[in-house]
């Protein structure tokens, strides 16, 4: 008789939560190192197999771990190759109850078989997110609570672990992951696609990529692939042609590229908005155009892989560390592209931002506005004005020691804050305090003010 598996009534009350910007999400006594994803797909009918393999370290003393994973059904679990007590699922939470406890400092081993029709996670602040079905294949929106629909995990923000991914599916079709493709290989009727992430990454980061797209080189600095439909040469050009340039651009300004390789996927059909995933960034057929709306948020995607995907926040409060760099990266990349000054886009953002409600803490938000664009925009003129306030050498300086020392990690406000001032020897508590922990949008410093 196998370990049983036992569908529990009740509310999350007793099971853990790593922050409360996402209830129900993240176990904080235990972490992971690697996931070992083994997955196996079929487009056709949505069906998903496959086993994680987890390497994990005891934070706190355990008698059982908790892990995130919704809408699919567990068909087996060990721990250090045996099977635990028993386990459970409820709310989207695989309880396992250890055999015998497991000490703190330690180091185990979980595998967990899993299989069902994945679909997105719906939260109360935050939509939906996860595995989504597209008109012939698959995207992974991740952020901020979608890793749990295609495998268990502990989904937290700080937690980062290298990844393996590998997945098996019908040969028409192509698959994209983090990292670099290690191999692909043929078996009768399916292609197996492994990927292999050796840079610690956030769960909600972690994503696949599915569809009919034939797959291109692009001409920069690290290995930059794009996963496109066929005959999408002209737009692909406009929309994404000046990509080796912009890695050029960020890497002067921001410091090297973190990562081993960048792709790019286009998918077959439009998207909303884009997704950002470490190494990878997804895009909808209708961001294939040359306007600035479009361009932009090229360079976002881009720019996330040092602010958010190298350098990841803490806690979900922080998010301005992520957007807020990004959307400041768009207004750089205009103004080294031949566009507008940063400063132009600062002073025309800042005018709209004077005139909405005065009611966001940049610092804490609040989960109902982590994604307001006020968090975007305000992040980005904070830097701005920090920018303006110690000058140019000594920003991007700050910016290029900033991910230096803490690429891999996670970082909070706090964090940034101290460092800035460590880093350019200016006083900058009072800006930061206006800026960061007060809704009341502050003035613009001169231009002519900038040292």
């Amino acid at each position: 008789m196998g370990v049983p598996l036992v569908k529990l009534p009740g509310s999350r009350s007793d099971l853990p939560t790593a922050d409360p910007y996402l209830p129900g999400h993240g176990d904080p006594s235990w972490s992971a190192t690697r996931y070992e994803l083994a997955l196996s797909y079929e487009v056709d009918g949505n069906r998903l197999r496959g086993e994680a393999t987890i390497e994990a370290l005891a934070e706190t003393d355990l008698d059982r771990v908790v892990l995130d994973l919704a809408h699919l059904d567990v068909e087996k679990v060990t721990v250090d190759g045996r099977p635990p007590a028993r386990y459970a699922v409820r709310d989207h939470r695989l309880v396992v109850t250890l055999r015998t406890p497991i000490g703190a400092g330690t180091v185990f081993r979980m595998s967990v078989k899993y299989a069902g029709k994945p679909k997105p996670l719906i939260e109360k602040h935050h939509g939906e997110a996860g595995w989504e079905e597209l008109t012939d294949g698959v995207i992974v929106a991740g952020q901020p609570h979608g890793a749990p629909t295609w495998f268990p995990c502990n989904d937290r923000p700080d937690d980062k672990a290298s990844y393996r991914i590998s997945v098996a599916t019908h040969p028409d079709y192509t698959v994209v992951a983090n990292g670099r493709l290690e191999s692909r290989l043929r078996r009768g009727n399916t292609v197996t696609w492994v990927h292999e992430q050796d840079e610690p990454m956030s769960t909600y980061l972690a994503t696949v990529q599915i569809g009919r797209y034939e797959l291109r080189r692009l001409d920069a600095a690290v290995p930059m692939l794009a996963a496109v439909p066929e005959g999408t040469t002209d737009g692909f050009e406009a929309g994404f042609g000046r990509q080796p340039e912009m890695l050029a651009v960020f890497t002067e300004l921001f410091g090297p590229y973190p990562f081993g390789s960048y792709a790019v996927v286009v998918t077959d059909d439009d998207l909303e908005i884009p997704l950002e995933s470490q190494s990878l960034s997804t895009f909808g057929r209708n961001y294939l155009r040359d306007d600035w709306g479009a361009v932009r948020l090229v360079a976002h995607e881009l720019a996330h892989q040092w602010f958010g995907n190298a350098v990841t926040l803490r806690e979900w409060r922080d998010i301005w560390l992520h957007e807020g760099f990004a959307c400041y990266a768009e207004w750089l990349w205009s103004e080294h592209s031949g566009g507008e000054p940063a400063d132009d886009h600062a002073r025309r953002h800042h005018q709209r931002l004077a005139g909405l409600d005065q009611d966001l803490v940049l610092a804490d938000p609040g989960p109902e506005l982590m994604f307001d664009d006020r968090v975007y925009k305000r992040g980005a003129l904070t830097l701005h004005a920090l920018r303006l306030t110690v000058g140019d050498d000594a920003f991007f300086d700050l910016l290029r020691g900033w991910v230096a020392d803490h690429t891999g990690g996670s970082v909070t406000t706090t964090d940034f804050v101290a460092y800035a001032e460590q880093r350019t020897g200016a006083a900058l508590a009072n800006l930061f305090r206006a800026w960061l922990d007060h809704p009341d949008l502050p003035d613009l410093p001169d231009l002519s003010a900038a040292r």
